[in-house]
């Protein structure tokens, strides 16, 4: 899974061409990734090698144990939102406060 959760296809300068980071979206996704690949496999300017996601590079993911603690504090965190949510039937102040965390 990507940090930024943001799927990516790439050709790199010595020939070797990469795909994923779906999350979720897989069987979509790289029926696409395939697409986009082959136009940049064969050097063709094409709409697909014009996407963002064309030699995007997701963030690294911070080094053990803070990636642990951090993905714990997120999860139970969104637990809370929930739970909120349910309780008061409005939009959650933890839910707020996530979204930009995990890309809402």
């Amino acid at each position: 899974m990507p940090r930024d959760w943001h799927a990516s296809v790439g050709l790199d300068d010595d020939g070797v061409a990469w795909a994923g980071g779906y999350v979720g979206d897989g069987v979509a996704t790289a029926n696409l990734a395939g697409r986009t690949l082959a136009d940049l496999l064969t050097g063709h300017a094409t709409a697909l090698t014009a996407l963002p996601w064309v030699g995007h590079r997701s963030p690294r993911w911070e080094p053990e144990p803070l990636r642990w603690a951090g993905v714990t504090a997120g999860a139970a965190a969104v637990r809370l939102a929930d739970a909120e949510e349910r309780l008061t039937g409005r939009p959650s102040l933890a839910a707020r406060v996530m979204a930009p965390l995990v890309g809402g």
